[in-house]
């Protein structure tokens, strides 16, 4: 796991400085050494390396072929690479026994066709001397991130934005990210924060001649063809819930090589559980790690875990922290995060990861089992949007009811009338506004109201940008169609980006064996009934792992962890809010949001009946923290 950074210009210009200045701000992702290297007057390469595999200086990058005609820098880890080099490149003689000696002699035997067999998560580039240009690849379901910013001088990539922002650029807010930025605190898609940079796709390369010239195509698309799923025989779900049980085994075994010390999170949810309970048939003397809340018993899950950790013998650790520990690291993340993402679980995911680091260097993680195999509230409430009975009719037309009633998170009954709304709100609409309206804390006309200068925004543009994503949701009976929607968008762009900073922001590489390319092909064979019934979600998943798991896991109830952010607004992050970030003085200088919006959100988050606000207030306390550490 490491940072990367490169830059092709049409002049040549020195732009060393830049270059050693953007891996210092990638230091925190490779720690153990930062090389840069000028490979042409026009082409420059910089690694941050975190050593995992072959801990060596003969796996120091960039790394040169024999000829010195290619050059790689590589971030991530690709498990199947003693397989690879058996098979294509036995007549090869290796310098290293690293991955990426393998993956840069793969790429000259093959070219881009190479990427077909590899089993991993990357972003990568290869510098080819002779041809004088750059080969750009990112993994098939964006692990592994990848921003690249071009202004017809130069084009710079860097695993991270404040690499690119190490450069001579120029930096202008798209307010079309920003607008939808509003609606689901973070940004979806190909596009950033800012004009002129993008994200390379998942499963997509990028190939720049010398000229400058850029081709882009994809070599992975998870394939989703709902007339194509395995038939419902009365035996097709037992055989399913083998293969599913061979290939995620397989799935763990190949993440846990590794040179460094290895371990993995435990929640005590299903999705971790699996994943302990697989890696410890490899690995008797697996670390596992899990967070527990002293001063939030109802949210704590370490019982769980701890069930777990006993029932297959792991070494467990329990971090045991308050809701006042995890304050005391708001400013460390948000000193971090370089583009707006206002995900407020990534505190606990920070939390975890900066423990976990002390003890290992690398760790396994559940991600991904809930976007692949239905595990949302959302997913099941899709299957029963879908349905045309007395209830759905009900709940429409209590919507009126619902709207007026006291509604948060804080309590049972106020957060019953919370889902009402919601629930309320999304029947009203066609099946692809509901999934975009369920994904976001607010419609889009909310959003906008709190930009002054609404003619900014291009809406013509952030629909052609939504509907790129939601071309997948069909509305049918099937709800694959919803999962195929959440790995385009959901998953990428929060989940696993999420993950990504908050583990690399304390120098841990976290893998996730559940979105194994070979998973997630296998989980869009199956038909919506092996993973949502009668309410019962991730079915197939929790039933393939039903003898293997405590039987406790299975009759818990559902208990998501909400950082406690409306208290912290209310308290000590108050005055960051009301004389500072969200001040009117700043509001007015700053010239993008309407004053008399923010002071209307900030009205209702001081009062009996909060809703979701303090959710679009973190979304505007990130932009703004954001926006003042890289515009005032």
């Amino acid at each position: 796991m490491c940072g990367i950074v490169g830059y092709i210009s049409k002049s040549a210009a020195d732009l060393k400085t830049p270059l050693d200045n953007a891996l210092k701000a990638l230091n925190k992702r490779g720690p153990d050494k930062q090389v840069s290297q000028i490979l042409s007057p026009n082409v420059g390469f910089g690694h941050a390396r975190l050593s995992i595999i072959d801990t060596t200086d003969h796996a120091t990058q960039p790394m040169t072929d024999e000829t010195g005609r290619y050059t790689i820098i590589f971030n991530g880890e690709i498990f199947n690479f003693n397989e690879l080099r058996t098979r294509f490149l036995s007549d090869k003689k290796f310098h290293s026994s690293s991955d990426t000696e393998v993956l840069l002699y793969l790429y000259i035997r093959m070219g881009k066709d190479c990427l077909q067999h590899l089993n991993g998560f990357f972003a990568l580039a290869i510098y080819d001397s002779v041809e004088g240009s750059v080969f750009i690849a990112r993994d098939r379901m964006g692990i592994k991130p990848l921003h690249v910013y071009e202004d017809g001088e130069k084009i710079i990539f860097a695993s991270e934005l404040k690499a690119i922002f190490a450069f001579p650029i120029r930096k202008e807010i798209d307010f079309d990210s920003l607008a939808l930025y509003l609606q689901l605190n973070y940004i979806p898609g190909t596009n950033s924060i800012l004009k002129n940079i993008t994200r390379l796709n998942p499963g997509w390369y990028l190939t720049i001649d010398k000229n400058g010239n850029q081709s882009r195509a994809q070599f992975y698309e998870v394939p989703f063809d709902d007339s194509k799923l395995v038939p419902e025989t009365p035996d097709s779900y037992e055989v399913a819930k083998s293969k599913l049980v061979s290939l995620l085994d397989a799935s763990v075994e190949r993440r846990l090589v590794s040179d460094v010390p290895l371990g993995a999170f435990l929640s005590g949810g299903i999705d971790s559980s699996i994943v302990v309970s697989l890696a410890a048939r490899h690995k008797p003397d697996l670390n596992t790690f899990s967070i527990g809340f002293k001063d939030e018993p109802f949210f704590d899950e370490t019982y769980y875990a701890n069930l777990v950790a006993k029932k297959f013998r792991t070494n467990h650790t329990v971090f045991s922290i308050t809701t006042d520990d995890m304050y005391q690291h708001v400013f460390d993340i948000l000193d971090y995060i370089d583009e707006p993402f206002a995900d407020s679980s990534a505190i606990a995911v920070y939390i975890l990861s900066m423990h976990t680091r002390k003890h290992v260097t690398v760790s396994l993680s559940g991600d991904g089992g809930d976007e692949l195999f239905a595990g949302y509230n959302k997913h099941d409430a899709e299957m029963r949007a879908r349905q045309n009975n007395f209830v759905n009719w009900a709940v429409k037309t209590g919507l009126p009811i619902w709207q007026m009633l006291p509604k948060s998170r804080n309590s049972k009954f106020t957060n019953i009338f919370r889902q009402l709304e919601r629930y309320g709100i999304g029947l009203k609409l066609s099946p692809q506004e509901r999934y975009w309206r369920w994904c976001a804390f607010v419609d889009q006309n909310d959003a906008l109201r709190l930009l002054k200068n609404g003619s900014a925004v291009d809406k013509k543009n952030i629909d052609s940008r939504k509907e790129k994503v939601l071309r997948f949701v069909e509305g049918k009976n099937s709800v694959n169609d919803v999962l195929m929607a959440d790995t385009q968008m959901v998953l990428p762009n929060d989940m696993l980006t999420k993950v990504d900073l908050m583990s690399m922001a304390n120098s841990l590489e976290v893998r996730v064996p559940i979105l194994d390319y070979t998973v997630v092909d296998f989980a869009f064979t199956i038909p919506t009934k092996f993973k949502i019934a009668d309410g019962h979600t991730k079915k197939i998943l929790k039933d393939a792992f039903r003898n293997v798991l405590p039987e406790e896991l299975y009759t818990r109830p559902k208990r998501g962890f909400e950082v406690p952010l409306l208290n912290w607004f209310r308290t000590g992050l108050r005055s960051l809010i009301e004389d500072d970030l969200l001040n009117d003085n700043f509001i007015r200088e700053q010239g993008i949001f309407d004053v008399a919006e923010i002071n209307q959100l900030k009205q209702q988050l001081f009062s009996n009946s909060p809703g979701e606000v303090h959710a679009r207030i973190w979304g505007l306390i990130v932009f703004q923290y954001w926006y003042k550490k890289y515009f005032v």
